[in-house]
């Protein structure tokens, strides 16, 4: 059956990082049923292997190739976009997923190197990769880079604050390029999703106490799952998301209309 046109992305190169599992995965494997060639990377091998293998198995054809990579680390950042342009030539739409919260508790307690952590993997690294790849986007006059943040950087709280200010700059960083990169028809984009039900927010939903309390005020009654952020993905690398850029996507359930 062919696809939609306006969500059709055959032919097209996505690198997504934090792709093993949770969000990142969902949304390399929806692209990848929507055309796109994908490359899965986070730091563990073994992990990016599972996911490619899986992807592959699901949509029949070599879709995904994986290519472990630090974000901490601009060079191994260099190395999976090289990697990616010599599998698949170019690259096309770039997802910013992955990140760090080593630290729940207060702001006032969080050590010098859990908020540098934060800092660094959450705002800088996304500085570095999209530097790397939106070169040859804006050269090419076609690109789409989606920053993957969250409703904590709408919101005050006293348990991820760090965390919370690494989404807003996140948010920030979106608005900001896609006024740079604009006139080269180069769109820039955040989604931000509630709580999802992945391993990296476990310590938020795995409390049935903290889960009732996430979810009290919530006008749908329950937490996401991670396809439900993949659909957002795909709209915005999309032929329907051409006219999209400088926006910042809630995707929570309802969390914050509440």
């Amino acid at each position: 059956m062919a696809l939609p046109a306006l969500f059709d992305l055959t032919g097209q190169t996505a690198l997504i990082t934090g792709s093993s599992r949770g969000i990142g995965k969902a949304i390399a494997h929806r692209m990848a049923e929507h055309g796109a060639n994908v490359v899965i990377s986070s730091r563990k091998a073994d992990a990016c292997e599972a996911a490619r293998d899986e992807i592959n198995a699901a949509v029949g054809r070599e879709a995904a190739i994986s290519v472990p990579a630090n974000i901490a680390s601009k060079e191994s950042l260099a190395a999976l976009v090289d990697a990616t342009i010599a599998k698949w030539g170019q690259i096309d739409h770039l997802v910013c997923n992955a990140a760090s919260n080593p630290y729940y508790g207060p702001q006032g307690g969080i050590s010098d190197e859990a908020f540098s952590k934060i800092l660094q993997n959450n705002i800088i690294s996304n500085h570095w990769l999209i530097s790397m790849v939106a070169p040859a986007m804006r050269a090419r006059k076609d690109g789409s880079i989606t920053i993957v943040s969250s409703i904590g950087g709408l919101r005050g709280s006293t348990i991820i604050g760090a965390y919370c200010i690494s989404k807003a700059a996140d948010m920030q960083l979106a608005r900001n390029l896609a006024c740079e990169y604009g006139p080269d028809n180069v769109r820039v984009n955040c989604i931000a999703p509630g709580l999802i039900k992945t391993d990296f927010a476990k310590a938020l939903w795995d409390d049935p106490e903290t889960l009732k309390r996430s979810t009290a005020t919530a006008p749908l009654k329950r937490i996401g799952v991670p396809d439900e952020i993949a659909g957002m993905a795909v709209f915005l690398a999309g032929k329907a998301g051409a006219f999209t850029t400088g926006q910042n996507f809630v995707i929570d359930g309802g969390v914050t209309i509440a």
